[in-house]
């Protein structure tokens, strides 16, 4: 299982476009997004669900502006979009989910970030870091996508959760 939060269009065309550019195999195949939870074994689908939908229920939207780049280079062969708002509220996010059912120990520490190369050549991503520096854009987050990991390595969306909403898609109270 994984959970994203997706980037709307028309960016997530243009972030594509730009990754396909960086010669990045995987553009047309993976569509921009943020990572909240990377592949992570649900032993009880059902209540790991449920744990998901708990969290989205729980959450607000909120603001992700993205500026200029990153790179976790030499460890991982990644140019990234860095957040420079929504950042803290994807770690907690993340902390958030990765309670219960999905609890694990990470090889690296969280960093929320939007993928703009992986595993291109060098001037692949030297290009990326040059061409996105001056890049700047923002969105409303307002859901979250929880996949499933299919025997052909692919992602497929299982639901798409919105936050302050219960599954049948009525808004949550607080009082």
């Amino acid at each position: 299982m994984g959970i994203t939060i997706p980037i709307p269009e028309p960016l997530a065309s243009s972030l594509e476009s730009w990754r396909a550019s960086f010669g990045d195999p995987m553009a047309a195949v993976v569509p921009p997004h943020i990572t909240l939870i990377t592949t992570t074994p649900a032993s009880d689908w059902d209540a790991t669900v449920e744990h998901v939908r708990d969290v989205a229920r729980e959450q607000k939207p909120f603001l992700v502006r993205l500026r200029s780049t990153g790179s976790f280079r030499p460890v991982s062969p990644v140019v990234f979009l860095k957040l420079v708002d929504g950042f803290e509220e994807c770690v907690d996010l993340h902390s958030k989910l990765q309670a219960g059912p999905l609890e694990r120990e990470l090889d690296f520490p969280f960093h929320p970030h939007v993928t703009v190369a992986h595993d291109v050549s060098e001037a692949g991503m030297d290009a990326a870091v040059e061409e996105l520096d001056e890049f700047e854009a923002s969105f409303e987050v307002r859901s979250m996508g929880l996949y499933e990991h299919v025997p052909s390595g692919l992602w497929k969306l299982r639901e798409e959760l919105h936050f302050g909403q219960v599954a049948d898609g009525s808004e949550t109270t607080t009082s």
